[in-house]
């Protein structure tokens, strides 16, 4: 199994911004321990990160194809959560199950903060346990692909 995360807008200044909102854990060190956890799971995970929403859209769309072909998506998009149809579009277009997550709780947050466009197209989504949200996200992953081949 192969499993794809993407991390939205500004998550690469993790560690560093807000830490009150966001805690003081890197994105690198988030990956570090994504990929930790997807080798006990048996799983590989490749980690990508932009500010960029186009190169967000263009990963996803390359999530399926002929030698990059991805079982699952974990995505925290960041801002483009409250914005980003086309992010929502593009997780419809390629049938891939894609878990949302984010690490602050987005329900207590800001009005703007609470819509999520994504929410529609994701099996699920995990908010509001730091870093924890995306080893929940992977472990769901896995756990829903192990369901979906039995």
């Amino acid at each position: 199994m192969r499993i794809l995360v993407i991390h939205g807008p500004n998550l690469n200044l993790l560690g560093t911004r807000e830490p009150g909102i966001y805690g003081s854990v890197t994105m690198k060190e988030i990956d570090n321990s994504l990929k930790e956890t997807g080798q006990v799971l048996g799983v590989e995970v490749e980690c990508f990160q932009s500010n960029h929403e186009g190169a967000i859209i263009d990963k996803i769309s390359q999530a399926r194809g002929s030698n990059t072909d991805f079982d699952a998506i974990i995505i925290n998009p960041g801002a483009y959560t409250h914005t980003s149809i086309a992010i929502a579009d593009a997780i419809s277009g390629v049938n891939i199950p894609t878990i949302e997550v984010h690490i602050s709780n987005i329900h207590k947050r800001e009005e703007f903060r609470q819509k999520s466009f994504i929410a529609a197209v994701a099996v699920g989504q995990i908010t509001g346990f730091g870093k924890d949200s995306y080893l929940l996200g992977l472990r769901a992953a896995v756990d829903m692909l192990g369901k979906s081949e039995e």
